[in-house]
């Protein structure tokens, strides 16, 4: 155990006291949430994000230590287990080294070199290794064995060199100095499938295409993947790129038993066997063994992107509680309108046709000037879909017609609306509504609070991610609960309005304790207390202790009930209210008072001086949220279709997905552009995220527009930006990190590199089209 807690505390850069007291509570059933809040001292103030990694990391390293466990009690039991190979075993650091120790002994199906041993083979075999001046066509004789298959010298010679490829094949250091060399040095290759040109047009990019192992990035390793899957590509991995690429490798396993060519009789025997080795049992076994971990390492990294993106999307601005009409918009179909209060509550619902083919334009406008009116419309959300920037501008004649009113129309994502829409908490919620308004009421709502409605929908189906459907589905999902975990208990939420969905990802609560809650505030109306919660069915004490700090009461028996306080320390804050002889009351919100608290002189065995500062910022500003302020871009007028847009052009638009080779914008005519790495800043940028995050308002320049594919290469660099004409119709509240973010000019480009990284973006943009979508 106190392996596992060092290594651990070395990868988290902690120390190994602070890992231990982690674990400990991990076991006990408490959540990271929980922990990295209320349990600062017990852990040293290890944060979400470390106590995240070393949950992972714990769960591999016990796997790997119950996996130890069976394969040295299997070769104890065999009689095999040497003090060196347990060593050897014990040391083991991955499931890979492991598994090439036990290699040699595990239980396997009878192969050539076995059936040669069972046939008296294995001296002559082990003859020839050790004394290459024998000769094998002499010594041969001695084995002939005409009953077990080896009637003559080739059959016998044939047999030894089995035993000795499976022997060579087996070993453990071997197979870690060809690993070594390979993820160092080998080159993989991509080739078109004979005939499959014009099927697998898409992956042209990888029908001639060699690149260093260790270089592929992870969206280029997934594509080269999902070609292979498709039947369009082949992948071969080379040891190297020369005219004899297998040769290096063969050198190493003849240096590990060495192999040497003298001209001895047994040297073209043996030269036979190594080359045989190579071939035959290692190149194919390490080949499936590195791709496999490239493709882990590339899922990895798919999912870490898929990650920080559905973070900053849950975490994006809300509006606020205000009330809302929103519009799904549509064409034949009809714009579905739906009006709902400040909590969310749908008040009324209609179809309208102000589009073609009916062009009810004017009455359109009526009956939404009508909603306005009848309920104090304060925002108007519509949906991004088709028909979003003709919707847009009737929802701007609408606000004309009102001038008295103060409303903000914003262009809202219909990502994931109509998963939500089809799905049974959707029927739950509105079982008498029709599918599309549902999805309606769901783009209002997320532009109120994206956090409280977003959690309604499986995270895959918000599509933030690059590659979601090609990775690993169990560990994605794990890693974007994790997610929208962490999200929602650093928002806290309101006890009293919360959905299920939303009570369901609180720390210490699951869908059927959030149903339980749901179901006792509707029997008994509002909770005015935390305390309340331990009468809700099957809520005990543990699930209280986890939960209850990230739960909000406003207007509550106890002030404190809506901050982020815990319960378990109301008792510190009476003490510290007794020792000011001031209220609560008083307390919270009086900054200058706070400050000149000396929180040193209430620490005591329960509570210590990290908690207690916590405690006094909470107090500070109870229920601070922190996610940021709400801000709305300003798509240009004129530009609503991709035939609108030109070279030059300077343009406002949100930040949709960030992937590891540029940020897709949606600049508001129905196809997002893409900003290629390259064009993100003035400086030289190696992850997209340390400039933009999804959610960002942003001012891009079009490069290059290609109509007929439906692509689009924008960028964001200043000093091409600065080259553009100017644009008064361009707001500034785009400004913020990607502004920030010019430098020095050292990396600035000849228009012919600009051209190059425009053609490169419209390429990458086509090869990652679907997964956009």
């Amino acid at each position: 155990m106190s392996m596992l807690i060092n290594q651990i505390a070395t990868e988290i850069a902690a120390r190994p006291e602070q890992v231990a007291a982690a674990i400990a509570l991990l076991d006990e059933g408490a959540t990271v949430p929980f922990i990295a809040r209320y349990r600062k001292e017990v852990t040293g103030a290890l944060d979400d994000t470390q106590l995240r990694t070393l949950d992972q990391r714990l769960s591999y390293l016990r796997e790997l230590e119950e996996r130890r466990q069976v394969i040295l009690n299997t070769i104890a039991e065999q009689g095999k287990l040497t003090t060196e190979l347990e060593q050897q075993i014990r040391a083991a650091d991955n499931k890979t080294r492991l598994e090439d120790l036990y290699l040699p002994y595990k239980t396997k199906r009878r192969t050539k070199g076995q059936l040669a041993i069972e046939a008296g083979i294995q001296p002559l075999a082990l003859l020839l290794l050790s004394e290459p001046t024998r000769q094998p066509e002499q010594e041969a004789l001695a084995y002939l064995n005409a009953e077990a298959g080896y009637a003559d010298v080739k059959a016998v010679l044939e047999g030894a060199k089995y035993i000795l490829m499976e022997q060579f094949a087996e070993d453990a250091d071997l197979l870690a100095r060809l690993r070594a060399h390979l993820s160092q040095h080998a080159v993989l290759q991509s080739r078109v499938v004979a005939g499959k040109e014009q099927e697998g047009a898409k992956f042209s990019d990888y029908f001639e295409h060699s690149e260093a192992l260790k270089q592929v990035p992870s969206h280029r390793a997934l594509a080269m993947f999902r070609g292979r899957n498709e039947g369009i590509l082949n992948l071969q991995l080379l040891p190297e790129l020369s005219e004899q690429p297998h040769a290096v490798c063969e050198q190493m396993v003849a240096e590990q038993f060495q192999i040497r060519q003298l001209d001895r009789p047994a040297d073209a025997f043996l030269r036979t066997v190594v080359q045989w080795t190579w071939k035959v049992k290692l190149q194919l076994h390490l080949e499936n063994d590195l791709l496999s971990e490239l493709r882990e390492r590339a899922e990895a990294e798919a999912i870490r992107v898929f990650a920080r993106n559905l973070k900053d999307l849950l975490m994006a601005a809300p509006a606020g509680m205000r009330p809302t009409l929103a519009l799904d918009p549509g064409l034949r179909t009809g714009v579905k309108v739906t009006a709902i209060d400040e909590t969310g509550k749908l008040l009324n619902h209609t179809t309208i046709y102000p589009h073609a083919p009916q062009n009810q334009w004017d009455k359109s406008v009526q009956v939404l000037s009508a909603l306005c009116k009848a309920y104090q419309i304060e925002l108007i959300a519509v949906g991004n879909g088709t028909a979003s920037r003709e919707t847009d501008k009737l929802a701007a004649e609408v606000i004309k017609t009102l001038p008295g009113q103060r409303i903000s129309k914003v262009m809202v994502s219909e990502a994931g609306a109509s998963v939500y829409s089809a799905s049974e908490l959707a029927a739950l919620e509105f079982p008498q509504l029709d599918v599309s308004l549902r999805g309606a009421v769901s783009i209002g709502r997320r532009l109120q609070d994206p956090l409280a409605e977003l959690v309604k929908i499986e995270p895959k189906a918000i599509g933030v991610g690059q590659y979601q459907h090609d990775v690993n589905q169990s560990l994605l999902t794990k890693s974007l609960d994790a997610v929208v975990e962490d999200c929602v208990n650093a928002v806290g939420v309101d006890l009293n309005t919360a959905s299920a969905a939303l009570l369901a990802r609180v720390a210490g609560l699951n869908k059927t304790l959030a149903q339980n809650i749901v179901q006792y505030r509707d029997q008994h109306g509002r909770f005015t207390s935390r305390s309340q919660l331990l009468k809700v069915p099957r809520l005990g004490p543990k699930a209280y202790e986890q939960a209850a700090g990230f739960l909000r009461i406003n207007n509550g028996t106890n002030p404190l009930d809506a901050s982020c306080v815990h319960p378990e320390a109301y008792p510190l804050v009476e003490k510290i209210v007794a020792a000011h002889q001031k209220s609560v009351e008083q307390l919270i919100g009086n900054s200058s008072f706070l400050k000149q608290i000396d929180a040193r002189q209430f620490v005591d065995d329960h509570f210590g001086l990290l908690t207690i500062a916590d405690i006094l910022k909470e107090l500070d500003k109870p229920g601070r949220d922190p996610r940021p302020e709400f801000q709305m871009a300003n798509f240009k007028d004129g530009v609503e279709t991709l035939a609108d847009l030109k070279p030059g052009m300077l343009l406002e638009g949100v930040v949709t997905n960030v992937t590891n080779f540029g940020a897709f914008v949606d600049i508001g005519v129905h196809q997002d552009g893409l900003v290629h790495i390259s064009s993100l800043a003035d400086k030289f940028v190696s992850d997209p995220h340390q400039v933009v995050k999804a959610g960002d308002i942003v001012k891009v320049k079009v490069l290059e527009v290609d109509q007929a594919r439906k692509r689009i290469a924008l960028t964001m660099r200043m000093d091409e930006l600065a080259r553009s004409n100017g644009d008064s119709n361009v707001s500034t509240a785009g400004k913020g990190r990607p502004e920030r973010s010019s430098g020095s000019n050292k990396a600035s480009q000849t228009p012919k590199q600009e051209q190059g990284n425009a053609a490169m973006g419209n390429a990458l943009a086509a090869a990652l089209a679907k997964f956009k979508k």
